[in-house]
């Protein structure tokens, strides 16, 4: 077998999430043995500016130049791709690009290509931080695939549900929280719904009762795998 491709990760948006995102290549490859799994380089960077405070407060430092200079190093370090577990940053991708020479598997494009797939036309909801809503970023991604992204009615719950799981982990408040949003969306006639927060992407069971749900996180997966693997277009 050809070696696989090394992938380099964007990390520490939030550590967890992207604990989350190594365990699931991690189950997502046919391995027998250590040797027969996928290499990853990963910056954890928890101090990359919050997204929150740059996006939505408007009083945070830009966190591109971060990201830029993570790009850099993983590709010095021998990444072949760049990949990161968070919905929100990829605001920054352009920034990402012309820092490194190496292709950013882009979670966003994936994900909207996967409801294109399932929705066959019609609204996506969009689980995810409202900087997501504040800056079009599902919105810019779906229309090309003939869709419309349609948020929860109450934004400030879903902040308040990812803050908590990011100072506390996955709470009972949170799960009722995600699932209150997806029933919201439901009504809204968003049968098919992302899990753009890779935060939810801990509890997205949450939501698979009341509609069918993508886990953007998973998408990003897939996406990591197929380039590692040579096996097609990662993003």
């Amino acid at each position: 077998m050809t070696a696989p491709r090394r992938v380099g990760i964007l990390g520490g948006m939030g550590p967890e999430a992207t604990v989350l995102l190594m365990s699931r290549v991690i189950a997502a490859s046919p391995a027998a043995d250590d040797a027969d799994h996928l290499p990853l380089i990963v910056d954890q960077n928890p101090q990359v500016p919050s997204r929150i405070a740059a996006l939505i407060e408007g009083t945070g430092a830009d966190p591109a130049p971060v990201l830029a200079a993570m790009a850099r190093r993983l590709e010095t370090a021998g990444a072949e791709a760049l990949a990161m577990p968070c919905n929100t940053a990829h605001h920054y991708a352009p920034a990402i690009r012309a820092a490194a020479g190496v292709p950013l598997i882009d979670m966003v494009a994936l994900s909207a290509e996967a409801a294109a797939r399932v929705g066959q036309g019609g609204r996506v909801g969009i689980l995810a931080s409202p900087a997501v809503q504040r800056i079009g970023l599902f919105d810019a991604a779906l229309s090309p695939h003939g869709l419309q992204a349609v948020y929860p009615a109450d934004p400030p719950a879903l902040l308040g549900a990812i803050r908590a799981i990011k100072r506390e982990g996955v709470t009972p408040a949170a799960r009722t929280a995600l699932a209150a949003a997806a029933r919201d969306l439901r009504q809204q006639g968003a049968t098919v719904q992302l899990v753009a927060c890779t935060e939810f992407s801990l509890l997205a069971d949450a939501a698979r009762d009341v509609a069918e749900v993508i886990d953007t996180l998973d998408v990003l997966v897939a996406g990591i795998v197929r380039f590692a693997r040579r096996e097609g277009k990662g993003g």
